[in-house]
């Protein structure tokens, strides 16, 4: 009889939706979720960052629990009864989707827009004054007369490499995850400000090529809404060029030195457009060194033609 095998990891069983499911001790709900194939929204997740709960639209509903939980930090113990659509976890969702979309332009947000759908979030309906009328109660934007705020900064661009934009920033932590300890450990970002005014800021709000930055491109590549990319990508969305059903993504291995860093293409017209490395890689994690996220621009380089014989006499 084959005896145990003391590595393996002991399993838990819970319940999500009513569907019975089994995964490893210290696994989170979120794992369990996509085990049960339930698809569960998320904002600052990613799996090759650590969780830091902050836009809790993974939210649901555990039995026993007085708030909603975070699916994506939360361990999952034997037992649980998780229910991830019932009415409560559903509203929760859609009012955060809405409040990320008042103040936010989320227009490059393409998983944020199709979850707002999902849930029927209509940020638009902010947009309106608050009706005077004592007799009615303040409408959605709060109290009278108020109007919601946006965030509105402009683009900075500070470097060729890549840009800046604040109004399209939602807070996920992600950029600074990825330049602290889950990647980089430059630790040149951190969040700066409070409340509405909080933003990613450089230490002391330098500008970046002056800041700790190494330009390893690490927070744009996490980024969920555009508020930090490519500035290839920037200048051709500014241009209306920008179409990525038109690219093709191909998988290579970096050639500046011997680690085995994995790369994805992205060509356009036959042009290298941005770089990205798959999350799932064991090399990578997903994230790279400045010359594998920006040091391409050598392949589309003239070609290099040698003098000729008169030429070179002269």
């Amino acid at each position: 009889m084959n005896s145990p095998d003391p590595g393996a990891a002991t399993e838990v069983t819970l319940s999500v939706d009513g569907r019975e499911v089994a995964v490893p001790e210290g696994q989170t709900i979120l794992a369990a979720c996509t085990a049960a194939g339930v698809e569960t929204p998320t904002i600052c997740w990613a799996p090759n960052l650590t969780p830091v709960n902050v836009c809790r639209v993974c939210v649901v509903e555990l039995e026993g629990s007085r708030t909603l939980v975070p699916a994506c930090s939360r361990p999952v113990e034997a037992g649980m009864q998780i229910s991830t659509d019932s009415e409560r976890v559903r509203h929760s969702r859609r009012m955060v989707l809405e409040f990320l979309g008042s103040a936010n332009d989320l227009s490059q947000a393409s998983e944020i827009a199709d979850w707002s759908r999902h849930y029927g979030a209509d940020p638009a309906r902010y947009d309106a004054p608050c009706s005077d009328d004592s007799s009615s109660g303040p409408t959605a934007g709060g109290e009278a007369g108020l109007e919601p705020e946006r965030v509105d900064e402009p683009v900075r661009i500070q470097d060729d490499l890549y840009i800046r934009a604040y109004d399209r920033c939602v807070l996920c932590y992600k950029c600074v995850e990825a330049c602290g300890d889950d990647a980089q450990h430059t630790f040149a970002i951190a969040v700066a400000g409070r409340g509405f005014d909080a933003r990613i800021r450089t230490e002391y709000d330098t500008e970046l090529p002056e800041s700790a930055c190494v330009y390893c491109g690490n927070c744009v590549a996490v980024c969920p809404t555009g508020a930090l990319q490519f500035r290839t990508e920037f200048d051709l969305r500014a241009v209306g060029e920008w179409r990525p059903d038109d690219q093709t993504v191909t998988r290579t291995v970096c050639s500046y030195c011997g680690v085995g860093c994995n790369l994805e293409l992205h060509v356009q017209d036959e042009r290298i457009v941005k770089v990205t490395s798959p999350a799932d890689h064991s090399v990578t994690n997903g994230h790279l060194c400045i010359k594998g996220r920006f040091g391409w621009e050598y392949v589309h380089a003239p070609a290099f033609e040698p003098p000729s014989t008169t030429q070179a006499e002269h």
